[in-house]
C-alpha cells in the first residue's frame, strides 16, 4: 500500500455505513493505508441489497470502501481488542462513528488512544452532537427531518421529501475529510494531533447556506418551492414537448437571450418580467408563457437552443444518462480497478471528484472482502 500524496499516513477506521467509510475512501484515494475494522457480521451495508455487483456483493458497501483493508476485530473479545488497541495506539488517524459511550467502553475514545499516541488525529461523527443530541438516532433520513431539508424539498402542496441519496452522510463525510487534512496540516507544525468533531446536524445545517441565511436574517422559515428557487426566475424544471428540461436563467442578460430563442416576442419587453426581482414576484405567469413556447419542440431541441447562446440549460438525466454525459464530456466519471482472486473481474465505482494535478487519485483495489486481510501487516508489532 502507499502512493499518493498521502504515502504514509495509517487510518484504522472503526466507522460504519456511509459517512465515515466516506470519509476514509477520500484519504485511501490519496494513498493513505486504511485498515477498515469490522465486526464478525461485517460492516451493515455489506447486507444492503439489493442492488448487487456481478459477484453478489453489495453496490452500496462498494461505492465507498475501495482502496481498503478489511480486518474482523471483535471488540467484545480480549484478543481483538487489545489488537484494535494497538492499532490506534500506532495510526495516524482514527475515525469511528459509533453510539456515544462505546468507544469509552472499549478504551478506544480519544482520551485513551491519546494517551499512548499524542500525534493521533482523532475524527469522531455523530448524529446529533455529544451533548443533549448524543442519545439521538443517526440516521440521513431523521437529520434530513429535523434539520430542515426536507421541509424546503418537494412540492408546494405535496408531502415534504428527502433527498434521493443519503446527502447529509455524504455532507458530513466531506466534512470529516477536510477537518481531518486541517489537523494533519498543524500536526506538521506542532507534532500533536488533536480530536476532530463532525456532526450530521451542524453538517447539514451549513449545507442550507442562502436558505439558513434569509431565515436568520427575515426570522421567517422557507417553503417547499418544488424545483423553482426562492431568489431567482425562471430557475426550475419545465415541460417541453416530450420531456422535462431544466432552465436557469441568473441574470437578465440571460433572460433576454432565453427571451430570444423562444420568440417571446414581448417576453422580454413585459414589465413583469424586466427584472429578477419581478420575475421571481410573477413567477406563476412566466412560467405559463415559457411552458407556452417550449410545448412546440423537444427538449433536446431547446437544450441545443439555449446553450448556443449561453442560456444554462439541460435534460433531467437518470443517473446513468448522468454517467455518459460525464463520459461525453471527457471527465472519467468511473474508476475501473481489476479484481484479483478466482473470481476476477473488474470492480467499477464512481471516482474521485478531486483532481490534483500532481499527485491525483489512485485507484488501487477493490472494495475489501469480508476480513479479507487477516494475517496480513496491517497490525505492528508488539
Amino acid at each position: 500500500m502507499g502512493r499518493g500524496i498521502l504515502s504514509g499516513i495509517r487510518v484504522a477506521d472503526f466507522s460504519r455505513v456511509l459517512a465515515g467509510p466516506y470519509a476514509t475512501m477520500m484519504l485511501a484515494d490519496f494513498g493513505a493505508d486504511v485498515v477498515k475494522i469490522e465486526a464478525p457480521s461485517g460492516d451493515d451495508t455489506r447486507h444492503w441489497r439489493p442492488p448487487v455487483d456481478a459477484h453478489g456483493r453489495s453496490t452500496y458497501f462498494g461505492s465507498v470502501n475501495r482502496n481498503k483493508r478489511s480486518v474482523v476485530l471483535d471488540l467484545a473479545d480480549a484478543a481483538g481488542l487489545a489488537e484494535a488497541r494497538r492499532l490506534a495506539a500506532s495510526a495516524d488517524v482514527v475515525v469511528e462513528n459509533f453510539r456515544a459511550g462505546v468507544m469509552e467502553r472499549f478504551g478506544l475514545a480519544y482520551p485513551d488512544v491519546r494517551e499512548a499516541n499524542p500525534g493521533v488525529v482523532y475524527c469522531s461523527i455523530t448524529g446529533f452532537g455529544t451533548g443533549e443530541g448524543a442519545a439521538l438516532a443517526g440516521y440521513d433520513l431523521l437529520v434530513q427531518a429535523i434539520g430542515g431539508l426536507m421541509s424546503i424539498t418537494g412540492d408546494p402542496d405535496g408531502e415534504p421529501a428527502k433527498a434521493g441519496v443519503a446527502l447529509v452522510d455524504v455532507i458530513a463525510g466531506q466534512n470529516a475529510l477536510a477537518g481531518i487534512l486541517l489537523a494533519l496540516r498543524e500536526r506538521d507544525r506542532t507534532g500533536l494531533g488533536q480530536l476532530v468533531e463532525v456532526n450530521l446536524l451542524q453538517s447539514l445545517l451549513s449545507a442550507l447556506t442562502n436558505q439558513a441565511a434569509g431565515t436568520l436574517a427575515t426570522g421567517v422559515a422557507p417553503t417547499r418551492l418544488g424545483n423553482q428557487h426562492p431568489s431567482i426566475a425562471p430557475y426550475a424544471l419545465y415541460r417541453a414537448a416530450d420531456r422535462e428540461l431544466v432552465i436557469a436563467v441568473g441574470n437578465d442578460k440571460q433572460f433576454a437571450a432565453l427571451a430570444g430563442v423562444l420568440g417571446g416576442g414581448t417576453l422580454a419587453t413585459d414589465a413583469r418580467f424586466a427584472s429578477n426581482a419581478a420575475r421571481v414576484e410573477h413567477r406563476d405567469e412566466l412560467r405559463a408563457r415559457i411552458e407556452t413556447r417550449l410545448a412546440a419542440a423537444s427538449a433536446a431541441h431547446w437544450v441545443a437552443a439555449l446553450t448556443a447562446v449561453g442560456v444554462p440549460a439541460g435534460l433531467v438525466n437518470d443517473v446513468a444518462e448522468a454517467l455518459a454525459f460525464a463520459e461525453a464530456l471527457g471527465l472519467e466519471p468511473v474508476a475501473e480497478i481489476a479484481r484479483a482472486g478466482a473470481d476476477g473481474g473488474t470492480s467499477r465505482t464512481v471516482a474521485n471528484p478531486i483532481g490534483l494535478s500532481a499527485a491525483g487519485a489512485d485507484y488501487r483495489s477493490p472494495p475489501p472482502g469480508l476480513d479479507e486481510h487477516a494475517g496480513a501487516d496491517w497490525l505492528p508489532p508488539s
